[in-house]
């Protein structure tokens, strides 16, 4: 079991349900009412970090998940699952930041936008490296 990466995966999503109540609050704070998502320009940057944190998890989670589960096959034990829920925390760090500066200063977005990205990507190639390995090494 992958406990560590259910645990970030998890944690991933708790923070996306935070994001989707900061833009509730966000609505009634700036009296933006549903369905509309523009009206206030804070209650437009919280919308925005909503869709963006949706958008990375699309591209976060089945890289995080592939690389654990491919790593550990390479590597027949569950450092896979560790470096993953590492690289996992780091995500959702960069996507805290992210956050707090976006609804800030858009303009200031780029280290929280950079850190989470450089983990989605080395998470995403990572995997892609160990399964390619992996096929080599069973033979395709």
């Amino acid at each position: 079991m992958h406990n560590l990466v259910a645990l970030i995966t998890l944690a991933a999503l708790l923070f996306f349900f935070w994001t989707c109540l900061q833009v509730g609050k966000a609505r009634g704070t700036f009296n933006v009412p549903a369905p509309a998502t523009t009206g206030h320009p804070e209650f437009e940057r919280y919308f925005r970090v909503q869709n963006n944190t949706l958008e990375g998890l699309i591209l976060f989670l089945p890289s995080l998940w592939l690389f654990a589960l491919a790593i550990d096959q390479l590597q027949a034990s569950l450092l896979g699952d560790k470096v993953a829920a590492v690289l996992g925390l780091i995500w959702i760090i960069g996507r805290v930041i992210y956050m707090r500066s976006y609804v800030k200063d858009p303009a200031s977005r780029s280290l929280g936008f950079g850190v989470q990205m450089l983990a989605s990507m080395i998470l995403l190639v990572g995997a892609l490296i160990a399964v390619v390995v992996s096929l080599l090494k069973t033979g395709l």
